[in-house]
């Protein structure tokens, strides 16, 4: 199941959607949805996958291998968006247990707020503080919120979903 989620992962982090003002991939999506679905545990372990095969210099990351591959990627400047999917991949699976649709969205929504201040944190590094919001953060919001949506509703409508075919197959 590791290795499944961490193939999808790297799927997630490969697939580029349309959309404004800069193309999105699936990649925080899939965090918050292996989050959601499968506990911290199973998400951290997911995730801790997918990042070994990335530092073991396989093409796993969006813009890999184009932007470089291995720890020089991980230590780029998106390593803090990774560093921050892993505390997210943890700290939503926790908040989202056992809650509804509302309360897995705000776990989802605070998962949110940690990868971008880890991110935009490492981030400075690279870039001016004036620019912080501008180049690693306000793109990605719109996006992302879409993606939390999707999965907050996903994740109420898949159990209904299989409580009636449960009992059409009975």
């Amino acid at each position: 199941m590791i290795i499944a989620g961490a193939a999808l992962m790297t799927l997630a982090a490969k697939v580029q959607i349309p959309f404004w003002p800069v193309p999105m991939t699936l990649h925080t999506m899939a965090v918050m949805a292996f989050a959601v679905a499968f506990g911290p545990r199973m998400a951290v372990s997911i995730f801790l996958a997918y990042l070994a095969a990335g530092a073991a210099g396989l093409p796993v990351f969006s813009g890999s291998p184009e932007r470089g591959i291995g720890l020089a990627y991980m230590v780029g400047p998106t390593g803090g968006y990774l560093l921050g999917f892993l505390v997210a991949s943890w700290v939503v699976g926790v908040l989202a247990a056992g809650r509804g649709m509302i309360g897995r969205a705000g776990a989802m929504l605070a998962g949110m707020a940690l990868i971008y201040g880890i991110g935009a944190a490492w981030l400075a590094l690279y870039v001016p503080a004036a620019q912080l919001l501008a180049v690693g953060v306000l793109p990605f919001l719109p996006g992302d919120l879409v993606k939390i949506a999707v999965v907050a509703l996903g994740s109420a409508a898949l159990p209904a979903l299989g409580i009636r075919l449960r009992s059409k197959s009975e």
